[in-house]
């Protein structure tokens, strides 16, 4: 057997070996065996000395061309096997990603989204539509189309968190109110639930950041008693009772006349607590008729539009409803107590 023949067997023996390694470690293994230093068709190159310089032109052309050859074949190999060995993985090894995660706990609702979603519902049941206003507002937004003087003092730095562009942290979602005013052609009644903003001295029953729920009606020969009422078809959906209430004469730029609604303390029962600072009433909502500076600043005119607005802080109404006792464990992350709900 010639040099070229021997060349042809080594290839065909190489070729099935490689062809049939079983994993990377045994393909390096076969491929050594015949491309490695000491492998048969290096073995077989160093007997060129003695054919003639015709003979190792060919014989050396044909090894390179084979060696060539096995290495394309090696490379193949190694790409089957891989492909081979991520399809067994992700057999062996495959879950749905979108499966539910077994005993995993899927969380739930914040006590405050809980009863948000409550009240949207009980507002919607009586014809309210749902708005929402951006959390940065400008100053007329929030102050000045409300009827609020340029002194008055919640634009004082103090009660107000003021952005470098002259914008600030909205401090009410009575902004909402100006927004439908301007966009909506009466009779109508919307609701504007949000987060509001407002440098506060934090203790049990305040907070610097807290949620509200704004509303208003605009209509023809709209009353404090029709206000009134809707409150308190409101307090006893939520509260899954009648609910004890109070108005108090109150100021509030953008309503006139203006109330405070207070109500019963449901943490201690009316006998006086921290959060209901020993009185036994808990200010719940700031409300009134819309004042007429209010429609004219929006648009409207007064003599022949008339309305009433609310404002209801969510955060009380969580803690009335559920007896907590701090306003602060809302906001605080604790699962603990956001586990309860």
């Amino acid at each position: 057997m010639n040099l070229s023949e021997e060349l042809d067997k080594i290839f065909e023996e190489a070729n099935r070996l490689i062809g049939s390694s079983i994993d990377e470690a045994d393909l390096d293994k076969n491929k050594n065996e015949y491309l490695g230093k000491k492998g048969k068709l290096t073995s077989v190159l160093k007997n060129l000395a003695s054919l003639s310089i015709e003979e190792k032109k060919t014989v050396g052309q044909k090894a390179n061309d084979l060696s060539k050859s096995l290495e394309e074949i090696v490379s193949k190999t190694r790409e089957n096997l891989k492909t081979k060995g991520f399809k067994e993985q992700s057999e062996k090894e495959w879950f749905d990603v979108l499966r539910p995660l077994g005993e995993a706990d899927p969380g739930t609702l914040h006590p405050i989204t809980k009863i948000q979603y409550e009240i949207e519902d009980i507002f919607t049941s009586m014809g309210f539509e749902i708005w929402d206003g951006p959390e940065v507002e400008t100053d007329f937004n929030n102050f000045g189309a409300l009827n609020f003087t340029d002194d008055h003092p919640a634009r004082d730095m103090q009660d107000t968190f003021y952005l470098e562009n002259g914008n600030l942290l909205r401090t009410h979602t009575s902004a909402i109110q100006v927004r439908a005013l301007r966009k909506l052609k009466p009779p109508f009644k919307i609701i504007g639930p949000g987060r509001v903003f407002r440098y506060e001295e934090v203790d049990a029953s305040h907070e610097t950041s807290f949620y509200q729920i704004e509303g208003m009606v605009v209509g023809k020969d709209i009353s404090a008693g029709n206000m009134l009422y809707t409150m308190e078809v409101l307090l006893s959906r939520v509260f899954e009772k009648e609910v004890k209430t109070r108005l108090r004469p109150g100021f509030f730029p953008f309503v006139e006349p203006a109330f405070e609604l207070d109500i019963n303390c449901q943490v201690c029962g009316g006998s006086g607590c921290s959060v209901c600072k020993q009185s036994g009433w808990l200010e719940l909502m700031p409300c009134g008729l819309v004042h007429p500076n209010v429609f004219k600043l929006n648009g409207l005119d007064p003599k022949e539009w008339t309305g009433f607005a609310f404002g209801l802080g969510l955060d009380r109404l969580v803690m009335m409803k559920y007896g907590i006792h701090d306003i602060r464990y809302l906001h605080s992350g604790n699962l603990r107590f956001l586990k309860q709900f």
